[in-house]
């Protein structure tokens, strides 16, 4: 999912503040709250949710019914952070090198059309400049599909031009297939070990093929309205099958940018984007706010759930939302929650 590619109405008692006497006294609502019903009203979503972290403490706001702040709910290619996480440890472990080709760690299993693992390295991967098709356009990410069977969808079809920055999941398919083959463990069980574990995000999970999501968790809803609480998610694999919470990608995301799960020269390397022409670093984009503030995360879309986290660059601040269907309508409504939650505010 490419950055930015892209809940009911206020609720009474915010309008009739206006007629109290004392109204004047209480504090404002932040500005990042009062703009979520927006993204039921405007957005049409049937609701929506945030969890904002700060040093001070944390924040939630939910408009619309059925979505609470515990809910567990799919974060589609949100995924692709924790994956990146991991290879990256993994370079920092020497057990892998970013400038390896794929043909190194999976001998003759790109080849078709154009595509050459012997030229394609882990940083194309890792940054989307590898050229790769992305197979989920094929199948509309609602099919099912091992590994293999992924990567021989995208290699029907030619290469994007070489180093252009070319969104695909399939990148992060093969960068699952590549954790295996350097650990002997599946990107699952290595992201639970290095990364859930660790940080003690005990309301997420990789799910493998349950089709359920985790106690407690609320409804999800195609863009026709359709119920699709149920879903495999292996329709995404590495690129998106991620479970999880609000309050475990605002840990999530704290931890990674504060320092603790990579050192600091790796973090750098997930920071760069110059491979990408300003657009990606790995696993991660960067989005520049109207104030001047650039914020660091990812987005996250599949059937039933879009999510978005971003972050200061040190990590002390994060704002997570999302909504339980599969896109917000009005697509100027992400970028105007996010300057409103890191923009420095006017008295």
């Amino acid at each position: 999912m490419p950055p930015l590619r892209t809940l009911l109405a206020v609720p009474v008692s915010l309008a009739l503040l206006s007629l109290s006497p004392a109204a004047s006294s209480a504090p404002a609502a932040p500005a990042t709250d009062t703009l979520l019903p927006l993204l039921v009203t405007r957005g049409r979503a049937p609701a929506a949710a945030l969890l904002a972290r700060e040093e001070s403490g944390t924040r939630y706001a939910g408009a619309g019914r059925g979505i609470a702040r515990a809910d567990h709910f799919r974060a589609g290619s949100i995924t692709k952070t924790f994956i990146a996480t991991v290879v990256l440890q993994l370079a920092a472990e020497h057990r892998l090198s970013l400038s390896d080709t794929v043909e190194q760690h999976l001998p003759g299993l790109v080849r078709g059309a154009g595509n050459d693992g012997r030229t394609m390295t882990l940083r194309a991967l890792l940054t989307h400049t590898s050229g790769l098709n992305d197979f989920a356009v094929d199948t509309r990410a609602v099919v099912p599909l091992s590994p293999l069977q992924a990567l021989r969808i995208a290699l029907t079809h030619p290469p994007a031009d070489p180093g252009r920055f070319s969104y695909s999941s399939t990148n992060y398919v093969l960068l699952g297939m590549v954790i295996k083959q350097v650990t002997g463990h599946s990107y699952a069980t290595e992201a639970e070990r290095r990364i859930i574990a660790p940080l003690g995000l005990t309301g997420t999970s990789f799910p493998g093929s349950r089709i359920s999501l985790p106690s407690p968790h609320g409804r999800a809803y195609a863009a026709d309205g359709t119920d699709v609480t149920e879903l495999d998610p292996r329709v995404a694999g590495a690129a998106g099958e991620l479970v999880t919470t609000l309050a475990d990608l605002d840990r999530f995301y704290a931890a990674l940018l504060g320092g603790e799960l990579l050192p600091p020269r790796r973090l750098r390397e997930m920071l760069d984007t110059r491979t990408a022409h300003g657009l990606y670093g790995m696993g991660l984009f960067p989005v520049k706010l109207p104030c001047g503030i650039t914020v660091w995360g990812h987005n996250g879309r599949i059937t039933g759930s879009y999510v978005r986290t971003a972050a200061t660059v040190d990590g002390r601040r994060v704002l997570t939302f999302r909504v339980n269907t599969d896109a917000i309508a009005d697509p100027d409504l992400e970028p105007r929650l996010l300057a409103a939650e890191f923009c420095p505010r006017t008295p």
